[in-house]
């Protein structure tokens, strides 16, 4: 059984950035996510962004709590969620508050780099160097230092 995760808009539109979405796609991964990221990501369709067919979408059993989303926006908080109904251990967030939350909720965290680092080690793509630079020139930003010590741990 493949490995799930549920993941957020803000991974999928890094990977779009960096022309990645295909990559992440022969991860051997299940990926999941909430309506409230399927209503995000069909915005994105509709202002011409790409599709993304490998994700499943599924809705919240349970509505995200009121204090959570006073935190988080709908997406996080319904990742979140879901991840906890549906007892997936780990989540996609790229955002800071996104990733205490889900942390604080139990759940382990990728994100965008995590997703390609995973490609790189799977042998995917041969670097992961390319994708970042893509990234940061169409205005992706990610901590420099972390960048510098990810890159710096898939010796690249």
């Amino acid at each position: 059984m493949a490995e799930r995760i549920v993941i957020d808009t803000g991974p999928i539109i890094a990977l779009a950035r960096a022309d990645a979405l295909g990559v992440v796609a022969e991860l051997p991964i299940e990926f999941v996510a909430p309506i409230e990221v399927r209503d995000e990501l069909d915005e994105g369709v509709r202002r011409g962004h790409p599709a993304v067919a490998w994700i499943q979408f599924a809705p919240l059993a349970i509505p995200a709590s009121p204090l959570v989303l006073a935190e988080l926006d709908r997406g996080e908080a319904a990742v979140i969620q879901l991840a906890l109904e549906q007892r997936i251990s780990l989540v996609g967030i790229d955002e800071r508050k996104g990733r205490r939350a889900a942390g604080a909720a139990g759940r382990a965290v990728t994100g965008t780099l995590g997703l390609l680092g995973r490609a790189k080690m799977l042998g995917i793509i041969p670097a992961v160097r390319p994708y970042v630079g893509r990234m940061q020139a169409m205005s992706v930003w990610f901590d420099e230092a972390l960048v510098r010590r990810f890159l710096a741990g898939l010796g690249e």
